[in-house]
């Protein structure tokens, strides 16, 4: 039996939320305060399982961790499901829309046509990517530009990281795995964490994360968010919130996907038809 991993996925986007009948505003004006509230003192209160349940994602499982960004600052973060992590001031932000069970994006995407500019992390203190994962990460680039999309992808090493648009980089956890972010203003999330256990599995696995997590970064939610099939789970019915699918795509699991919610150790790096064909329909 294959293993699978669990992806990370942190979700910074900037949403405001709205209402039209004046009870339900003052109804979720309440719960966006006691979740705010939450946020601050990083509480897994009722507010937030409700908000978490609202945006269909499973509300029985949530926790609070601690990340160490690539400054050396830590952040006090929600993580929901295993392997989603909300920052603070996202889960009173984040907007629930219509679904049906096919891919699926973010509200916010990459403003395009555009040049990525993307720098793989190459420092010390265990964060500088190891020659396994610049050939990944290089792999990963040429996948995304292989495709006709309205975005190309440039790619340098280095550690002078502050202009660029995409910053990947090792975080030494003995995980496998990854985590990065949506989309805000029209630009790429910036950070993409490389769980330091990657080493341990081929370059096409490593490939496999970092075109997953570079998918997050233009927008892309988990394929199979509504049942994390590919986890081994037989999932929870999905309420139809929280994401926006994405026209051309299958009804149900498509096991080819490169942004299913986990992974195996025999990826072979490469995106499915379906992830093309939706990459294509939104750039």
């Amino acid at each position: 039996m294959i293993k699978r991993f669990l992806f990370l996925s942190v979700i910074a986007t900037s949403l405001s939320i709205t209402s039209c009948q004046k009870e339900e505003a003052g109804n979720k004006a309440t719960v966006e305060n006691d979740v705010a509230k939450a946020d601050q003192e990083l509480v897994v209160t009722d507010a937030v399982r409700e908000k978490v349940k609202e945006l269909n994602f499973n509300s029985k499982h949530i926790e609070v961790i601690t990340q160490k960004n690539l400054n050396g600052e830590s952040e006090s973060v929600f993580q929901i499901e295993g392997d989603i992590l909300m920052s603070q001031e996202t889960l009173s932000e984040m907007e629930p829309g219509d679904i049906t069970n096919k891919q699926y994006r973010t509200y916010n995407l990459v403003s395009s046509p555009r040049n990525v500019n993307v720098i793989g992390y190459t420092g010390g203190a265990g964060q500088g990517l190891t020659s396994k994962q610049r050939s990944a990460l290089q792999r990963a680039v040429n996948n995304y530009n292989a495709l006709n999309i309205g975005l190309n992808f440039t790619l340098t090493f280095g550690t002078n990281y502050q202009a660029y648009d995409i910053v990947v980089y090792q975080t030494q956890n003995g995980q496998a795995g990854g985590v990065a972010g949506f989309p805000s203003n029209g630009n790429p999330y910036k950070f993409i964490q490389i769980y330091s256990g990657m080493e341990n599995y081929s370059t096409a696995t490593n490939e496999h994360v970092m075109t997953h997590e570079m998918g997050h970064t233009l927008g892309m939610r988990h394929t199979d968010w509504f049942s994390r099939q590919s986890c081994g789970q037989s999932g929870e019915s999905a309420n139809p919130d929280g994401a926006v699918h994405i026209p051309g795509t299958p009804t149900g699991y498509d096991s080819n996907s490169v942004m299913l919610s986990c992974f195996s150790s025999s990826e072979s790096g490469n995106f499915g038809y379906y992830d093309e064909v939706a990459l294509e329909y939104l750039y």
